[in-house]
């Protein structure tokens, strides 16, 4: 969220079409307890607004100005997020103000995370700046329970990224976690989860979607649309990075 060369989160992300850096986020941990924040200007950890609203209030989800008055009310700075370098991408969009996501680029718009730790306990998050250029006020699925990311510590938890509208018509992330309830694999849950986007949308080619999984016994999967997307795998003191499998060849 602080790195301004990371553009698709927090400071230096790229802003929405009218020039505005918008946050979406949410926590969640292994007592089913969540917070999230959506359409956020100003601030820049998200994520952490998302813990306050989980441990602070009776809420899941504040949004817009309510969640900036909330952040600013817990300490938290109003800054610029609009770095000049995100600045002059956007100017250069404004020249023609074609909205055509590229793949793996602006469609990896997302940080997921999934933590298993050394009581078994899972817990898991996710924050973005969303797409790139959107309409002012789009909110995709990042900061949506069940959709951008959730976990169930009787079973496994899931986050998504990509074109978040996709996530959300299908409830991703609660899907895969349903049916590593049911038996399947991290894996073959994330596989599921991809079929039942492309099975349904006939665009599909022109979009990314991918999921990240990990079940109670710390078994992991990842899975999408189009080649390009991985993950990193932490365990033992060593990242490992792993190269999804994907839908199209």
């Amino acid at each position: 969220e602080a790195d301004p060369e990371s553009m698709s989160v927090g400071y230096g992300g790229l802003p929405d079409r009218d020039g505005h850096v918008t946050l979406d986020a949410c926590i969640m941990d292994h007592t089913g307890n969540c917070g999230s924040v959506s359409f956020l200007q100003h601030i820049k950890h998200p994520i952490s607004v998302a813990r306050k609203v989980m441990d602070d209030t009776p809420h899941v989800m504040l949004s817009g100005s309510g969640a900036l008055k909330f952040a600013i009310e817990k300490g938290f700075p109003k800054e610029e997020l609009l770095t000049d370098k995100a600045r002059k991408l956007w100017k250069e969009w404004l020249k023609d103000s074609q909205y055509k996501p590229i793949i793996n680029v602006e469609n990896h718009d997302t940080i997921g995370l999934l933590a298993l730790d050394q009581n078994g306990d899972i817990s898991g998050a996710c924050t973005t700046s969303g797409l790139s250029y959107k309409m002012h006020g789009r909110v995709g699925d990042s900061p949506i329970i069940g959709a951008g990311m959730f976990v169930d510590n009787e079973v496994g938890g899931c986050c998504a990224t990509g074109v978040g509208e996709a996530v959300m018509k299908t409830l991703g992330s609660f899907l895969i976690v349903e049916l590593m309830r049911q038996g399947a694999s991290p894996q073959e849950a994330c596989e599921e989860a991809v079929r039942r986007i492309v099975t349904t949308n006939p665009n599909h080619t022109n979009f990314q979607v991918a999921y990240i999984a990990i079940n109670k016994a710390g078994e992991t999967g990842c899975y999408c649309i189009h080649p390009g997307f991985k993950m990193m795998k932490y365990a033992n003191g060593e990242n490992t990075p792993i190269t999804a499998g994907s839908h199209l060849k």
